[in-house]
Order: C-alpha cells, then structure tokens, then sequence
C-alpha cells in the first residue's frame, strides 16, 4: 500500500512538471505572444517575460516587432516621358498589432514586398524622368503613403518608410544627359566670361576717363609698368618714349635740322578757307623788258 502511494505520488509530481514545463514560455523584449486556445485568440497580448499557457489547450505563437528590412526587386517601368528605366527600392517596417499580423494576413512580409512593387510600378508610370532623379524625397514620401494605406489598419504592420536606391537608365539616354549636361556647362563658362569681359571694359573704361583728366597719372602709370617688368629680372626693358620728346632732342642736337638751342615751335599760320581777291597791277613795257633781261643765274 505504501508503495502504491509512493508510486502514484511520483507520477503526479511527475505529471506536475511536465505540465510546468509544458505551460512556461519565456517571450523576449522585441516578441509579442499570442495565444490561440482551442483555435480562438485571446484577447490579449502576452508582454516579453515569463508567460503561462494552458498545456494541450493553448498555443502561443510569437510575433516580432523589429523593423524589418526589405529590399525590393528591381522592377522595369515607363516614365510619363516615356523613357524606360529601372528602378528598385527599400522598405522598412514593423509589425504594430500583433494579431492581426497573425490572424489577418498569411505571410505579411511576402504581402509587404507584393505591394511595394505595384507600387513602384505605379510611381514609375506617374513621374517623369527628371522627377525620378532629382525630386526622390517627393516620390520616396508618395510611396510610403500609398504602400502603408492597405497595410497598416487591416494586416497590423506599419510601414516606416521607402527610399529609391538606384534608378537604371538605358545607355542612349546617359549619352544624351552626358551631351546635355557638357553643353550647359559650356553655355555657363561662357556666360561667366562674356560677364568678366563685361566688368572689365567698364573698368577700364572708367580708368581712361580717370586718366585722361589727369595727364600725370598717365606717366604713373607707365612708371608703375616699369617697376613690375624689372622686377622679373629681365635681361631686356623695353621702355615706350613719346614721339614729341624725340622730336624735341632732334632739334637740340647739331645738324641740318638743328639750331642747337631749343626754340618754341613756330606756330602754324591758320588758313583761311575764304577765298581772298588779289589785286592785279597791270605790268607796264619797261618792267616786262626789265625781267626778261635779268640773267639766270
């Protein structure tokens, strides 16, 4: 009798355990449990710890809530300027409602990725191609919008955003951005020195106004020219000498041409453009005898 007793007393002990073990589960921080009994869903959600379920009766299935991330196949579409392009993209998202990511939807990453790519398609059909490259913040904000609509209230999974990761462009159309990208260069060098050439015409425009009021700053200026030559070291220093004070040491030096002293230019006698009426004296017999006497010498 006392073995009996001692025998079914292990069994229960042994029954005991097993049903603890059976019954303890241990949900980790980024887990949420749900527990189906009997094929039902409980009401609430098991927070991470220690947790018990009911052996044979309760089932816990553990669902993570990490932002996943998913890449997105490449998918080939027409602009609205219909240039083909290839473009693939990145999701990130988190399961926000643990039960209805497990009840409402089979496989929510598989769904995920199905709509994503319907979406890009869409985006793709809707934007044209210099969108795509230069206005990826609008069209990264559109996609999130339109992918997170059908997920976040029916399926319990919220998607955190969607960025473009690279846009594939056939090769004729990179030749031509290329001619056109070289061609707005070349159109704004030269725009930069036409504008250069500009300001400094007006510069020097204003300089000679400035010097011609003043004649000496002329000389200063030629002095200031001299000053930066030599200091270059040069072996040879052409100096430019005004025509006037050639002149000037021409009529100083002996010769021909030359007094040796220097003389004030005789001022030239002005003509008058008036026709003047020169009276004429009738020449009389002895005069006209008189030159024509006269020995040529």
């Amino acid at each position: 009798m006392d073995t009996t007793l001692i025998t079914v007393a292990v069994a229960l002990v042994a029954v005991a355990l097993l049903a603890l073990m059976l019954s303890v589960r241990i949900v980790q921080q980024y887990e949420r449990g749900v527990v189906f009994r009997l094929g039902r869903v409980q009401g609430t959600v098991r927070p991470p710890g220690l947790t018990f379920i009911t052996p044979i009766v309760d089932r816990l299935r553990k669902v993570n809530v990490q932002v996943i991330t998913m890449s997105v196949p490449a998918q080939d579409g027409i602009t609205e300027d219909n240039v083909s392009v290839r473009v693939d993209a990145v999701v990130y998202f988190r399961v926000v409602d643990a039960v209805k990511a497990t009840v409402n939807v089979q496989n929510y990453p598989f769904a995920i990725s199905q709509v994503a790519q319907t979406s890009l398609r869409s985006v793709i059909g809707r934007a044209d191609l210099d969108a795509l490259l230069s206005q990826r913040d609008r069209l990264n904000s559109e996609l999130t919008a339109i992918i997170d609509g059908p997920t976040e209230l029916p399926w319990g999974v919220k998607v955190e955003r969607v960025e473009l990761k690279d846009v594939a462009l056939p090769d004729a159309m990179k030749r031509s951005m290329s001619r056109q990208a070289e061609a707005e260069r070349e159109r704004r060098a030269r725009v930069i020195t036409a504008d250069g050439e500009f300001q400094a015409s007006t510069k020097l425009a204003q300089a000679a106004a400035t010097m011609a009021a003043d004649p000496a700053a002329l000389q200063l200026r030629l002095l200031q020219t001299v000053v930066e030559i030599a200091a270059e070291k040069n072996s040879t220093l052409v100096m430019p000498v005004p025509v006037e004070l050639l002149r000037f040491f021409d009529r100083l030096g002996p010769g021909p041409g030359g007094t040796g002293t220097a003389h004030a230019p005789a001022e030239t006698p002005r003509l008058d453009p008036r026709p003047t009426a020169t009276p004429v004296t009738p020449a009389t017999p002895a005069t006209l005898l008189t030159e024509e006497a006269e020995p040529i010498s």
